[in-house]
């Protein structure tokens, strides 16, 4: 059984109820995680409440040290994390490492923080009176991470929380905590003092308790849009600023000047890569026009077919597997609605995996898609590429802007006049040009809008100073007494 993490120790759960870590390429069963306790999360908020008391005043360029010796660490165990990564989540190996690059740019932005935390000053805003603004760390914030990118997402978060002053508690999601408890050990092994960040194990349980506590000034969260508007609409309701990032339904929309086969093969890409679990994953391809719709069809099939399934350690798969069998069975569910509603299936991705180890689909190519249609509205989380077609270019933006989602969205265009008008017209928050996952840089914000998000600041970039600081404006007049000075 894993253990919490709790004012710099490693501490055994006091719950009763675990769950098993499968591999979900082989089913073996890799360690069990704690189902905490409310309990548990107070002896850590607790922790990290006493910790503020002198880790907020520990100067920024010092707080910056303890990020740059993580970031050699990190460096010195990549293979290794990437390879957790795999293990029991199920992405190739490919893309485990590129998702621990990824939390090693945050913590590289992180330590940039003397800088992007800067306040403001203005002499003589008024005759002999001065203002000055300087941004305040605020306490106790929480982090909640999905399963689809164990050691990404959590960074996107803690660092620049805890690098502007505050402390942090961290609860992974129960069905990939492996790769964060190896982060830990590196936390640990960087010195960062004891309270300043803590984990602990959980469910359902867990996130209520963070969500609800009175010493958690925020929490930052990540997963699906049910559960971001239920941490949203808990963490306000209690006093907390939160940052719920959700769900998604983005739309990729290929114009006829599109280099096509470049389209075909991003588009695919993006929406068969770690096997459709990621937010920022493509999944309607809506193309303008019928010979566009017919070219990109005959591309994505033969892509589809070719795509190699298996465990993604071994160096020549090229996709690996859902996550759990209740993933697997929601996918062929949406597939199997799809067809009952006037989708053509050409190629079907539940043939031929049922009798391998593990939570397989290969690529699934549906045509015909409309608007109306289940599949078209709800988030599918696999490997399912949806084929639309629609007349002209306002119809397609005019479908990315009904959806209730605006996570991402993509064009595939060689026009500067029609990226222009996309990138001005559409809804997503987070647009992609000839790109097929338009992720943000550690230096950029990342967020989308309507269900995708709730809450009024974003991830990472800038905007992370905005979310986990207070901005104090002192007005000052200083008056000269000429006796005094006369005196002197």
């Amino acid at each position: 059984m894993i253990k919490n993490f709790i004012n710099g120790q490693w501490v055994a759960t006091e719950s009763m109820q675990s769950v098993d870590i499968p591999n979900p390429a082989t089913g073996e069963i890799l360690e069990k995680c704690p189902l905490g306790t409310e309990a548990e999360v107070a002896k850590a908020v607790a922790a990290a409440k006493e910790a503020f008391k002198t880790w907020r005043q520990v100067p920024p360029v010092d707080r910056t040290q303890y990020f740059f010796k993580l970031k050699a660490l990190m460096e010195e165990s990549f293979e290794e994390l990437a390879v957790l990564v795999t293990k029991e989540h199920g992405k190739t190996l490919v893309e485990a490492r590129g998702s621990v690059r990824r939390g090693i740019q945050m913590v590289e932005t992180a330590c940039g923080i003397p800088t992007l935390m800067m306040g403001e000053h203005f002499e003589d805003i008024a005759a002999g009176i001065d203002c000055k603004a300087v941004n305040r760390p605020m306490g106790v914030f929480a982090v909640i991470a999905p399963f689809n990118f164990p050691a990404m997402v959590p960074f996107w978060f803690w660092p620049f929380g805890v690098a502007t002053g505050n402390t942090i508690v961290i609860k992974p999601s129960e069905r990939v905590p492996l790769t964060q408890v190896k982060v830990f050990e590196l936390i640990e092994k960087a010195g960062f003092p004891k309270g300043v960040i803590n984990m602990v194990h959980g469910g359902k349980d867990v996130v209520n308790a963070l969500c609800t506590h009175p010493d958690v000034k925020g929490v930052s969260f990540v997963g699906s849009t049910p559960v971001a508007k239920h941490v949203y609409v808990t963490g306000t309701a209690h006093g907390k600023r939160v940052q719920a990032l959700g769900g998604a339904k983005n739309v990729m929309v290929v114009l006829p000047d599109a280099v096509m086969d470049k389209a075909a093969a991003t588009a695919f890409e993006s929406i068969v890569g770690c096997a459709g679990e990621r937010c920022l994953a493509g999944s309607v391809v809506l193309a303008v026009g019928k010979e566009t719709s017919k070219t990109i069809a005959e591309m994505i099939i033969v892509r589809a077919k070719e795509t190699t399934i298996g465990n993604g350690l071994d160096k020549n798969v090229q996709m690996g597997p859902l996550i759990s069998q209740a993933a697997k069975d929601r996918v062929k569910g949406l597939i199997q609605s799809a067809i009952d509603e006037g989708a053509t299936l050409l190629v079907d991705g539940r043939e031929g995996v049922d009798q391998m180890p593990g939570y397989f689909l290969k690529p699934t190519v549906l045509s015909g898609i409309k608007k109306h249609m289940r599949i078209a509205k709800e988030e599918v989380f696999g490997p399912v590429v949806l084929l639309a077609e629609c007349n002209t270019f306002d119809e397609a933006i005019e479908w990315v802007n009904d959806s209730p989602f605006g996570n991402t969205t993509t064009l595939f265009t060689t026009s500067g006049a029609a990226a222009r008008k996309y990138s001005y017209e559409v809804d997503p928050s987070m647009i992609g040009i000839n790109i097929g996952v338009p992720a943000p840089m550690a230096f950029f914000s990342f967020g989308g809008t309507k269900d995708s998000f709730f809450g009024d600041v974003k991830a990472h970039g800038k905007s992370c100073i905005t979310f986990y600081t207070d901005t104090k404006v002192t007005v000052e007049r200083w008056v000269s007494d000429a006796n005094v000075w006369a005196k002197s």
